[in-house]
């Protein structure tokens, strides 16, 4: 496994993935249907309260889709989608208040109580990892192999997602 902050903050390659995120032009935009629907399917598929699509900016993770929770952007502590951007396979916290890499993150200590998070991070055909689909509970959690591997195939998804708005953007530019 990458370490995250080594992954994070080398410079060519924090600013190469950082291009990448902003050549999608997703974040600071309005919701869209796609990366809505695809969170209500992880919240479904899971069966969790809380799922999000993120992309993993330098000091924020913006949500460019979530179901149950109405915030658009947290900040980008260690320990969640900052952390599992970091690794090829999927992110999995079981119980978050006694995990040392999730213990102290604001939304585990906050009002959102959260205790299980689950996270397939994005990956664009260049090998850029640009955030998460993810899923959240208030309460610690199992995950079985079938919803780690249904959260890696939305996340491909929305990577296909991702593609087709850059061709999109490029035909209007062109």
């Amino acid at each position: 496994m990458v370490d995250t902050y080594e992954y994070l903050d080398s410079t060519p390659a924090k600013q190469a993935r950082l291009a990448a995120v902003r050549r999608y032009q997703l974040v600071d935009r309005p919701t869209e249907p796609a990366y809505d629907r695809i969170a209500y399917i992880a919240a479904t598929i899971v069966d969790t309260p809380i799922a999000s699509v993120t992309m993993v900016e330098e000091n924020r993770v913006w949500l460019a889709a979530c179901y149950g929770l109405p915030v658009r952007e947290i900040g980008a502590e260690p320990g969640l989608c900052a952390s599992a951007i970091g690794q090829d396979g999927v992110y999995v916290v079981r119980n978050a208040v006694k995990d040392p890499r999730t213990v102290a993150h604001p939304l585990v200590t906050g009002d959102l109580g959260l205790r299980f998070y689950a996270a397939a991070p994005i990956r664009t055909r260049d090998g850029f990892r640009l955030g998460t689909v993810n899923v959240i509970d208030r309460k610690p959690r199992e995950p079985d192999e079938k919803h780690l591997r249904s959260l890696e195939y939305l996340a491909e998804i929305v990577a296909d997602e991702l593609e087709l708005r850059l061709m999109a953007i490029r035909g209007a530019l062109g």
